[in-house]
């Protein structure tokens, strides 16, 4: 018994400490961006001797926050669609059709989670500019799904193994053709994980700064910038607009922490929807 009281003790003290650790930087963030330029530089981590809503003001002027907001949103939305869409469908076709070439293909896509980004950033920006396909949203909507469909497919597929294929039977004895199948039987099972690819590829798509910088380049690229690539205003060659940038950096967390509370439940449920295969 007081081995065992020792034991959750420790565990109790390492999840109190791995808690401020993460939450820490939230902390400063927030609490920073009440405050002025010089009561950050006298104190970082204190709370602001006077609260002050003007840095939210000014940052929200010098973002053109509603432009970047839009932008922000239409790439991530529309990129979290056309990412579940042709990653289920994929893994769909691929996980029930049981041959060594699916089974290579599966694979191969699986593989491609391995290369990094640097290593083909210069070759995939100068073939997708020949193309035409720089300089507009749906040209990085494109990108991101050629980066994040395997990602996708990988998770779906371990969930569609704990659904039996019997239900694809007794779809096809009904008079189903695959489509319907599809979208009428599996897609309804897959909510939990169809939301933690949702949520998961939101975070990184939503604060992806590197792709967008290279990507909306061009006439009119100040037009399409995101949250992250206005942000970066803010930290200039010779000064550093603390201030600003934190309330810049609170404002732009919010959509995205609140869609992650609300789908939260779901998130847990696909995390564990495939831990056992019937």
């Amino acid at each position: 018994m007081v081995e065992n009281k020792n034991n959750k003790l420790i565990l109790a003290i390492f999840g109190v400490i791995t808690a401020i650790v993460w939450i820490s930087p939230f902390y400063i963030m927030v609490v920073n961006s009440f405050k002025s330029r010089r009561e950050i530089f006298a104190s970082t981590l204190a709370f602001p001797i006077e609260f002050t809503l003007e840095n939210y003001v000014v940052a929200a002027q010098a973002l053109t926050l509603r432009v970047a907001l839009t932008n922000s949103v239409v790439i991530t939305i529309g990129s979290i669609i056309v990412i579940l869409a042709c990653a289920s469908m994929a893994a769909y076709a691929l996980q029930r059709t049981k041959t060594k070439t699916s089974q290579f293909i599966f694979y191969l896509l699986i593989t491609s989670m391995l290369i990094p980004f640097q290593a083909v950033m210069i070759p995939l920006i100068s073939f997708m500019s020949s193309l035409g396909l720089t300089g507009n949203r749906h040209g990085l909507i494109f990108m991101y799904l050629g980066f994040n469909c395997s990602m996708a497919m990988f998770l779906i597929n371990g969930s569609l193994q704990s659904i039996p294929v019997s239900l694809d039977e007794a779809a096809r004895i009904d008079g189903c053709n695959p489509f319907q199948t599809f979208f009428i039987i599996i897609v309804p099972l897959l909510k939990p994980i169809l939301v933690t690819v949702a949520i998961l590829n939101s975070i990184a798509i939503w604060n992806d700064y590197l792709l967008p910088s290279l990507t909306l380049v061009g006439s009119g690229s100040r037009e399409l910038q995101t949250l992250p690539m206005r942000i970066f205003f803010f930290f200039g060659q010779y000064t550093k607009q603390w201030e600003l940038a934190m309330a810049a950096l609170t404002m732009s967390i919010v959509p995205i922490v609140a869609f992650y509370f609300v789908a939260q439940k779901q998130i847990l449920d696909g995390i564990t929807q495939g831990a056992v295969k019937q």
